[in-house]
């Protein structure tokens, strides 16, 4: 039997729907950076659990609730990054869409201190 790496482990703790809980698991000072020329209203970076609940609250309302994450693979290199890819479905001006992307985690101590969220914006 195998066991999940450590910090693929902390990662599936990660509740988006309730992040109240994810304050154990997240940085006082964890940033976010999200690109995307497709949500420019969205790019940026989000800054501590309050930057991180503000990020998916405007995916929320920009998707009319719908934005959802449905992970495809995890894998962590090293000590302290792990990569995801996740295939995101929501309704974007009422028509349904997937967009693959892949984020990057980085990890240290046991909490998540910075995340790149990469969308295939062109494809």
């Amino acid at each position: 039997m195998s066991t999940a790496h450590p910090k693929i482990t902390l990662l599936q703790q990660l509740d988006l729907t309730n992040l109240a809980t994810a304050k154990d698991i997240i940085a006082e000072y964890r940033v976010w950076h999200y690109f995307n020329p497709r949500l420019p209203q969205i790019q940026g970076d989000y800054v501590g659990i309050e930057g991180f609940r503000d990020f998916f609250g405007k995916m929320a309302q920009t998707t009319s609730g719908s934005f959802k994450v449905n992970p495809i693979s995890i894998t962590p290199i090293g000590d302290e990054l792990v990569i995801t890819h996740v295939r995101n479905t929501m309704l974007l001006e009422g028509k349904p869409i997937e967009i693959d992307a892949v984020v990057v985690w980085r990890i240290v101590n046991g909490k998540i201190t910075e995340a790149w969220d990469i969308p295939a914006v062109y494809s």
